[in-house]
């Protein structure tokens, strides 16, 4: 029973995770010791459902209702408290960074990791940049929904990469929760879908692809995340006045502070993989 209940607020801490901008779901399935388990469940179903029964549903309801809860309240921050709510959100991604390089060096580091960092994030910051120049403007629709499923399963898939990292700066994180908040079905179907196709295809690839080459993925995870913040950053927003300069900086500070404690906390229940 409190093994049960254990999991369920750990899904719920995951489903929170996985929707917060710089606080992977992925990451937090490895802190607490059941990313394998997942994993056998996105990739081998009837297999995973006899092994891990027990641990898995508790912690399936825990993330579909910290998911769903998180994304509606983020949703009316977003469209009320633009500039601060993004702030605080870029000073979470910023104070993950050090648990995202932990995480990346565990197995070492090496020319090839240094390597995908680098090229990860000009070609990421490149293509954002360039979006932002010629100003193009992306309206939500079934296509894009589908894409916002895909980056929700990559978020659970590849550990340490945050689906609002690919959302945001694109303009689709705010609809997206909003849609999900709201249980808009033609936001959640096409996303659902989207998820469920990435899970089909790439899971066991990306599982593979981890093991065999771990250190270069996730330093690849790392500079994507970077650069996809940089391009968040609300500068015009920041600088409007002093007070707004102010008020902006004081929730950088406080997303920093907070993801450093959320870290420190992790490291206190890490938990062996199963």
């Amino acid at each position: 029973m409190k093994q049960g209940v254990l999991r369920l607020i750990q899904g719920v801490l995951i489903g929170v995770g996985a929707v917060l901008p710089g606080i992977s779901g992925g990451v937090l399935c490895v802190v607490f010791g059941i990313y394998r388990p997942i994993m056998e469940l996105l990739s081998h179903p009837r297999r995973a459902c006899k092994e891990y029964a027990a641990l898995l549903v508790p912690t399936v309801l825990g993330i579909g209702s910290g998911f769903l809860g998180i994304s509606r309240l983020l949703g009316i921050l977003l469209n009320r408290y633009p500039d601060p709510s993004v702030c605080l959100f870029v000073g979470l991604i910023t104070g993950m960074l050090p648990a995202l390089f932990r995480e990346a060096g565990e197995k070492g580091r090496n020319r090839s990791s240094a390597f995908s960092l680098g090229i990860c994030f000009i070609v990421v910051g490149g293509l954002l940049l360039g979006l932002n120049r010629v100003q193009i403007s992306i309206t939500p629709n079934i296509g894009w929904n589908l894409f916002c499923g895909f980056c929700v399963a990559l978020s659970v898939i590849a550990p340490g990469l945050s689906f609002s990292t690919l959302l945001m700066p694109l303009g689709l994180y705010t609809s997206f929760l909003e849609g999900i908040g709201q249980f808009n079905l033609q936001v959640i179907l096409p996303a659902g879908i989207g998820a469920v196709l990435t899970v089909l295809l790439l899971a066991k690839l990306v599982t593979r692809l981890m093991e065999q080459h771990y250190s270069v993925i996730y330093h690849g995870i790392i500079g994507i995340v970077m650069a996809a913040t940089i391009a968040i950053i609300p500068f015009q927003g920041i600088t409007e006045s002093f007070h707004a300069f102010i008020t902006n900086i004081c929730w950088l500070l406080i997303g920093i502070v907070s993801a450093l404690l959320l870290d420190r906390f992790n490291r206190r229940i890490e938990t062996p993989e199963l």
